[in-house]
């Protein structure tokens, strides 16, 4: 599953399905969704792509 994230604010990050999907996270809900995913540290940058 391909998706991209964008930090919308210190506690919030969009992250951006390229099937059209899109869901704002907490900081909290995001390490979950990257736990799931199976990815464990994601650089600190403002913008991310990831490919899975």
């Amino acid at each position: 599953m391909s998706f991209n994230m964008n930090r919308i604010n210190p506690n919030q990050t969009q992250v951006f399905f390229h099937d059209g999907r899109f869901e704002t996270l907490t900081n909290e809900e995001l390490e979950e969704f990257l736990l799931h995913m199976g990815i464990s540290e994601v650089n600190s940058g403002t913008e991310q792509n990831i490919t899975d």
